[in-house]
């Protein structure tokens, strides 16, 4: 017998759109729960760069439970199959007690696997696969990733380490997938003006570097991490590590993550784009409206 589908609503956005508080409010109101849609909030020790935010989950001296933030060591390399099997669990779990479960993030991949049931494979890493793929210069890598069908996410082909792991899976024994779920979802995005959202792009890099982002960065290469494992890990961990190495100004830093973070944005933009494109409808509301006057909005029109 095919389960009933379970209710959820998906707040998603592009990076500084407030998507954290907009969906602790529309939980606190609707009895509900944050399920964390974001590929870097799953690690911890890494808070700020990754715009975990943990004090917009307060809301009128309510702390709204969040789920899939701090789940995994820095260095150890989560990916998507991992992130659908864990997020349809808490899914579950979060209904099994009466409550909403509220997607909520910004990492495009990661929503549409969920909201459009991507199948996906578990795959352990094969060392003399990978030993053997090292030695293929890269655009023959993106060819043989190619002949293995539509790419999922454009940014395999922009690494060789994720290009050799997005050839793996491909070529992975199809037993093994991750699990389903029949949702009856609403999905919410927040919208900005371009030019308000490069301004709060910028606004909030500047008070993280001047707010304990260069500390965390620091940090994470005093407990081992090496640079190619922060470069995994994109955006601020790659260049305020290339700043700490001398490699940039710190003039240089700023401007050059800057544009990389409104890049990453128009990206997401993208992303969000083609899930419409692909039926996923999703209802626009105004940045610029208060948490609380979106969170009404979003609940009049959930279910």
């Amino acid at each position: 017998m095919a389960e009933s589908p379970i209710p959820l609503i998906c707040i998603l956005g592009p990076t500084a759109a407030g998507k954290t508080r907009l969906a602790a409010h529309v939980a606190a109101a609707a009895n509900g729960e944050v399920v964390s849609a974001d590929s870097r909030q799953v690690y911890r020790h890494m808070d700020i760069g990754t715009g975990k935010d943990l004090e917009d989950y307060t809301v009128h001296d309510l702390t709204v439970r969040s789920h899939l933030i701090d789940i995994v060591d820095p260095g150890y390399e989560y990916n998507l199959y991992e992130f659908k099997r864990d997020c349809i669990a808490a899914i579950r779990e979060i209904h099994s007690r009466g409550r909403l479960p509220v997607l909520c993030g910004g990492t495009g991949l990661y929503l549409s696997a969920v909201l459009q049931d991507y199948q996906l494979l578990s795959v352990p890493p094969d060392p003399a696969r990978r030993a053997e793929l090292e030695t293929i210069p890269t655009e023959q890598l993106i060819a043989e990733l190619r002949s293995h069908g539509p790419l999922h996410n454009t940014s395999d082909v922009q690494e060789r380490k994720r290009l050799i792991r997005a050839i793996e899976i491909a070529e992975a024994d199809p037993s093994a997938r991750a699990p389903s779920i029949a949702l009856d979802s609403r999905v919410f995005g927040i919208r900005w003006e371009r030019r308000d959202l490069q301004k709060r792009i910028t606004q909030r890099l500047a008070y993280r570097l001047d707010h304990g982002l260069l500390e965390e960065v620091r940090a994470l290469l005093d407990r081992g991490l090496t640079y190619d494992q922060l470069i995994f890990y994109g955006l601020e961990y790659r260049y305020v590590t290339e700043y700490l190495r001398g490699d940039i100004s710190r003039e240089q830093m700023f401007a050059a993550l800057g544009a990389a973070i409104h890049q990453f944005a128009k990206r997401q933009d993208t992303w969000f784009r083609r899930m419409e494109r692909k039926g996923v409808e999703i209802h626009w509301l105004d940045g610029r409206d208060s948490p609380e006057a979106n969170a009404e909005k979003a609940l009049g029109l959930a279910f």
